[in-house]
C-alpha cells in the first residue's frame, strides 16, 4: 500500500506479499485467506505505512515527505465511510495495480504501484480478504494532502502513468531456479525494493522496474533522495548474509538504519526462510554494478598508530566513536555495528553515512535483537570535525570510500534542517586538539594510557579495568568524572587518606584501589604524562572557580535500596555490556571491551566506586550506554531508585580485597555506605 519517498529511503529492501505456493493454500477457505492476507500485510509494511504516530493501527495519518510535498497515508481498515469498505474486490485490485482510487481519482505513486502491478491474482485476493474481514474498522477521516502546484492537480497523474505505469505480470525466468523466481517476484513486484534502490528519471519515474531489458542495468544500482542515499543492491552480500540483515537488522558487514529499523521491525523479521533465501539468491546474482563493485567485502586491514593518533580525524575517531566501533573499527556483534567493510560507509556518495552521523541512529528491535541501541546525533561538532571523522571511516581499515569536505556535510545538514542542540556549560575538550600543542606527543601518550591501561602499564595494574572505565572517553564527558578544571583542586586535603595530597597522590590512589595494582613512581615517564594530559584537559579553569560537568553527580542517601529489583535491572539493562555474571565482555584476542564488574579481575573494596551511592551517582549519569540518544554516548535513562538498586547489587559482589583499608579515613568522616 501507499509509502511515501522519504520513508522508503536508506532501507535496503522493504516488504513482500507471499506467494500462496510458499505457505497456506488459499484454497482452505476463507480464514486461510484471512490469515494468509494478515501474513501479507505484516510482510507488506502495511502497519508502518498507515499508521501514524501513537495512532491506531491501518488508520492512516502518517505524514509522507515527497520532493512535491507532503502526502498523508489513508485509511486502508474496512470503515465504510473512512476506509476502504466499500471497495469491491475489482477497485482494490485497480487500485494496486493501476493507482486509481474507487472514486476515479489518481493515487500519488507515493505508493509503488507500478511494482505491485506484478502481484498475482493469489495474492492480491488474500490481501484483500484480510483487509475486509481480519481488520478493525477504524473511522477516521484521512488527511488532507499538502502538495505543491502543479503537483497538487492529480489530473496529470493520467499521463505519468500511460507513458510510465507497465502494469505486465511477473513473468518467470525459465533459465533460472524456482527460488531465483521466487526471489525475483519478490524484490521486482510487491517488495517494490526499487522504489527506494532504482535511480529516477526526469519525471520521478523509476528508470526500470525489472533487471532485463535496454534500462536493465540501472535496477537496484542506487539512489540519492531526501538526504538519503540508498544503496545497490546488486550483488553486494552472498545470500545469507541478505537473509540475516532481513531477519536481525544486522550481519557483519552492515546494520539497518534510518527507516529502514521500521521495515525490520514491522516486516522483514517476520519472513519466512524460505522467502529470505529467495531474495538472498536473486540478489545476490545480479551483475554488479559500479558501487556493488567497488564496495565487494574486503580483508579489513589495521589502522596505525600514526593514522589514529596524529591526524584529527584519527583522534575525532578515538574520541566519538572508538568507545562502540573499536578502534579496529569491527564494532561489536549484536550491539554497535561495523565500520570496516561496510558497504553504506564506503558508498560513492556519502550522503547516508553525514546523514546518520549528524540526526543519530537507533538499532532495530527484533526477535533475535530485542534490545535498541542508541547513537546520538553529533550535530554539535563542526563540520570541519565531522568531514575529518567521516573520510577516517570511510578510508581506513581498507575501505574504499572517498573523502569528504565540509561543504558536503553542510549540505545534507540543511537538507535535514535539524534542531540545534540545546547549549550545555560543559564544553568538551577535543583530543584533536593536543595536535597543536608543543608537547603533543607526550598528551597523546598520556591520552592512550587513560585507554590501554592495562596494556601499557601491565605491571600496576592488577585487574582489568583501565582509567577511561570510569573517566568516560578520557575525561571529557560531563558527569563522568572529567578531567575538566581537576587538576586545579590539587593540593587539597583528602578525609580518606585524612591529609593533603597532591595530584600525583590522587593518581596513585587510583592505581591502587579502582586498578587493583601499584603506585607509579611520581617522575617516571608514564606519570608525567598522564598528568600532563589531565592538565591540558584542565583547560583554563582557576583554583575555587565552579566547573561545570564536575564529578559523578550525586543521589539522595534516603532513597533505600532494594537488591532484589537491582538484580532485575542488571539483567535487563547492564549485562549486555558486562555479561550475565558481572564478567565483563572480551574481544577475540582477550583483551576487554567493557570491564567486569565484580570478581577478581574488578576493583577492590577500597575504590570510591565500590560505595553504593558513588556507584549510582555514576550509573545514573552514564550508564547504560547507547540507551538514549543524549550526547556523546547516548547514556542514562535509569530512575534514581533503579541506579541505588543495581549499584547494591553489583558493589556488593564479591571483589578484591583492599589491605590498607585500615588507614583510611584516620580522622574520622567514613561514609556510611562504605564497604568497609
Amino acid at each position: 500500500m501507499a509509502r511515501g519517498f522519504k520513508l522508503y529511503l536508506g532501507m535496503l529492501l522493504s516488504a513482500i506479499l507471499i506467494n500462496p505456493a510458499f505457505s497456506a493454500p488459499v484454497n482452505a477457505g476463507p480464514d486461510g485467506q484471512v490469515r494468509l492476507g494478515e501474513y501479507l500485510a505484516h510482510l507488506g509494511d502495511c502497519i508502518a505505512c498507515h499508521t501514524a504516530k501513537d495512532g491506531k493501527s491501518m488508520a492512516g495519518g502518517l505524514g509522507l515527505n515527497t520532493p512535491f510535498g507532503v502526502v498523508y497515508s489513508t485509511n486502508i481498515t474496512p470503515d465504510v465511510k473512512n476506509g476502504i469498505g466499500s471497495y469491491s474486490f475489482e477497485q482494490f485490485d485497480r487500485a494496486m495495480r493501476k493507482g486509481v482510487a474507487a472514486d476515479g481519482h489518481n493515487l500519488y505513486p507515493a505508493m509503488p504501484y507500478p511494482s505491485f502491478a506484478k502481484t498475482s491474482a493469489n495474492d492480491m485476493h488474500a490481501l484483500y480478504a484480510y483487509l475486509m474481514h481480519g481488520v478493525e474498522p477504524v473511522s477516521q477521516p484521512n488527511k488532507k494532502n499538502h502538495m505543491q502546484w502543479p503537483f497538487s492537480m492529480r489530473f496529470g497523474l493520467k499521463f505519468w502513468n500511460m507513458v510510465f505505469l507497465d502494469d505486465t505480470p511477473f513473468k518467470a525466468n525459465a533459465s533460472k531456479s524456482p527460488n531465483w523466481n521466487r526471489g525475483a517476484y519478490i524484490v521486482q513486484g510487491l517488495g517494490h525494493c526499487g522504489s527506494c534502490h532504482t535511480p529516477r528519471g526526469l519525471a520521478f519515474q523509476e528508470k526500470t522496474m525489472t533487471d532485463e531489458g535496454g534500462n536493465g542495468k540501472d535496477f537496484l544500482t542506487g539512489s540519492t533522495i531526501e538526504a538519503w542515499h540508498a544503496v545497490s543492491l546488486r550483488n553486494q552480500w552472498t545470500a545469507p548474509d541478505i537473509a540475516k540483515f532481513l531477519k536481525a537488522g544486522y550481519n557483519s558487514h552492515a546494520t539497518a538504519y534510518g527507516t529502514m529499523t521500521e521495515v525490520v521491525h514491522f516486516s522483514t523479521q517476520n519472513f519466512s526462510d524460505s522467502d529470505l533465501s529467495a531474495m538472498g539468491e536473486y540478489l545476490s546474482t545480479l551483475p554488479p554494478n559500479a558501487e556493488t563493485s567497488a564496495i565487494k567485502p574486503k580483508t579489513v586491514v589495521k589502522v596505525q598508530d600514526n593514522d589514529l593518533y596524529k591526524t584529527r580525524g584519527g583522534l575525532g575517531y578515538v574520541q566519538f566513536c572508538a568507545t562502540c566501533h573499536q578502534v579496529d573499527g569491527r564494532g561489536m556483534d549484536k550491539f554497535f555495528p561495523p565500520l570496516a567493510d561496510n558497504s553504506s560507509v564506503q558508498s560513492k556518495d556519502p550522503t547516508s553515512v553525514i546523514h546518520v552521523v549528524l540526526s543519530g541512529w537507533k538499532s532495530v528491535e527484533t526477535k533475535l535483537a530485542k534490545r535498541a541501541f542508541g547513537m546520538p546525533n553529533y550535530s554539535g561538532l563542526s563540520d570541519q570535525e565531522l568531514a575529518e571523522i567521516v573520510s577516517f571511516v570511510r578510508t581506513k581499515w581498507g575501505n574504499q570510500g572517498d573523502p569528504v569536505t565540509a561543504k558536503e556535510i553542510k549540505k545534507v545538514r540543511e537538507d535535514i534542517a535539524l534542531k540545534p542542540n540545546e547549549p550545555s556549560k560543559f564544553v568538551v575538550p577535543r583530543f584533536a586538539a593536543m595536535l597543536t600543542r608543543p608537547n603533543a606527543d607526550q598528551l597523546i601518550y598520556g591520552m592512550r594510557l587513560m585507554a590501554e591501561t592495562k596494556a601499557m602499564l601491565p605491571d600496576h595494574v592488577g585487574d582489568s579495568l583501565t582509567c577511561n572505565s570510569c573517566h568516560l572517553v578520557g575525561g571529557t564527558v560531563a558527569h563522568a568524572s572529567p578531567y575538566v578544571g581537576l587538576s586545579a583542586l590539587f593540593p587539597s586535603y583528602a578525609p580518606r587518606a585524612g591529609k593533603i595530597i597532591d595530584f600525583k597522590d590522587r593518581v596513585n590512589g587510583c592505581m591502587r584501589r579502582s586498578m587493583n595494582g601499584k603506585v607509579l613512581e611520581k617522575n617516571s615517564r608514564e606519570m608525567l604524562a598522564m598528568v600532563a594530559y589531565m592538565d591540558n584537559m584542565k583547560s583554563d579553569v582557576k583554583p575555587g572557580q565552579p566547573i561545570p560537568g564536575r564529578g559523578i553527580g550525586k543521589i539522595s542517601h534516603s532513597v533505600i535500596p532494594d537488591v532484589n529489583n537491582g538484580k532485575q535491572v542488571y539483567k535487563d539493562q547492564c549485562a549486555v555490556c558486562h555479561g550475565d555474571n558481572g564478567e565483563g565482555i572480551k574481544r577475540a584476542d582477550g583483551s576487554f571491551v567493557f570491564p567486569p564488574l565484580w570478581g577478581n579481575q574488578s576493583f577492590n573494596i577500597g575504590a570510591g566506586i565500590a560505595k553504593t551511592y558513588t556507584a549510582a551517582a555514576f550509573v545514573k549519569s552514564n550508564m547504560p550506554m547507547s540507551n538514549t540518544m543524549s550526547f556523546p554516548l547516548g547514556q542514562g535513562g535509569l530512575t534514581d531508585q533503579q541506579a541505588v538498586d543495581v549499584a547494591a547489587y553489583f558493589t556488593h559482589m564479591p571483589r578484591p580485597d583492599f589491605p590498607d583499608k585500615v588507614k583510611d579515613w584516620p580522622n574520622g568522616g567514613k561514609p556510611d555506605d562504605s564497604r568497609y
